[in-house]
């Protein structure tokens, strides 16, 4: 998914120490049109950039598509990173300019690793009523940055226990390990709990975590390592950090909940994440945005070409088998970008 904001924010990956447990709420950001969905944002936020590689997050529905139109995301480049497409209900078409081709569905994982420069589209198909789900990325680390890109796609199986359910889309959780290759240790998955469910995870205590709240809400616990003080609640669309050190995760859920558990060890290293772009300089960034808009843009008239095959010329491909007109950066910011340590 691209980011849709007019004037995207500028965000470093150093990071800040936490204290126990942080709560961050989420705001909105329209992907714009006036029937267009709006996503709820947590990472990167004032609060927190991001929770060991994962750098973005956005959660979005459940939307009735006959509303909304669904998503319509034209093709649009990334560099630096790998998204993480995971959905709840609906259903996505993905195309990109590694000729991937795929389908996303609830309860299958896709991971489009950018790497030196890739553009994809992602158009949710009319015949699921409903569209609900989140899009994640995370920042590839410098010895690899320029990696080729590639696709990935598993169907991690589902585990069951006393009152819960998950699925291990990335890393390692509760017997199960995801295939997937990733480019620094990470965790991904979701669980559900019924009504009245504990849940104590086995966790690697070098990991910082984020608990996203789906449906309903969460008591969450941090056990030995840390202390253990009181549990602090978790309400709907909230994101929940805890930094490294505990061993032990403990969810409790009074009403019907789904969560989604992301983790991974400190980054270690500053970014600069500016649009879909994650580089490590201004100048970095400058040359990527020059790239794609050289390759969309009508030399003689500088309008967004009509044929999404003209991006073909440039590190960042050809769509294959999509013709919609490609995105358009945005206007980069009157000061120099740089990381905010």
């Amino acid at each position: 998914m691209t980011n849709p904001e007019r004037d995207p924010r500028l965000t470093d990956g150093a990071g800040h120490p936490g204290t126990c447990v942080e709560v961050i709420a989420a705001r909105d950001v329209p992907l714009g049109g006036p029937r267009a969905m709006t996503v709820r944002r947590t990472l990167p936020s004032r609060e927190r950039s991001m929770i060991g590689a994962w750098c973005f997050l956005d959660h979005y529905g459940p939307d009735d598509v006959a509303e909304t139109g669904g998503m319509k995301v034209a093709p649009h480049p990334h560099i630096g990173l790998q998204t993480v497409s995971w959905l709840f209900a609906g259903l996505i078409e993905h195309r990109d300019s590694a000729g991937n081709h795929a389908m996303v569905r609830p309860g299958e994982v896709n991971l489009m690793t950018g790497g030196r420069g890739i553009s994809h589209s992602e158009i949710s198909d009319d015949s699921s009523p409903v569209l609900h789900g989140a899009q994640l990325w995370t920042a590839l680390p410098d010895a690899v940055r320029e990696t080729e890109p590639r696709f990935d796609h598993f169907v991690p199986p589902e585990l069951t226990g006393e009152g819960w359910s998950a699925r291990v889309f990335l890393g390692s959780l509760l017997g199960s390990t995801s295939p997937v290759p990733t480019h620094t240790p990470l965790l991904g998955a979701e669980l559900q709990l019924a009504p009245g469910a504990t849940l104590a995870l086995d966790i690697d205590p070098a990991f910082e975590h984020g608990v996203l709240v789906d449906v309903g809400g969460v008591a969450l616990g941090i056990g030995p390592g840390l202390g253990s003080g009181e549990a602090t609640l978790v309400a709907k669309g909230e994101l929940a950090y805890t930094p490294p050190g505990a061993s032990t995760l403990l969810l409790e859920a009074s009403e019907p909940t789904r969560l989604l558990l992301l983790g991974g060890p400190p980054f270690g290293e500053s970014i600069v994440m500016w649009w879909n772009f994650v580089g490590r300089s201004h100048e970095e960034i400058v040359a990527a945005r020059e790239d794609w808009q050289g390759a969309i843009l009508d030399p003689d008239s500088g309008e967004v070409v009509a044929d999404a095959q003209q991006v073909g010329g440039s590190r960042f491909g050809t769509v294959v088998g999509d013709h919609l007109p490609p995105i358009p950066a945005p206007a980069l910011p009157g000061v120099r970008l740089r990381s905010r340590q």
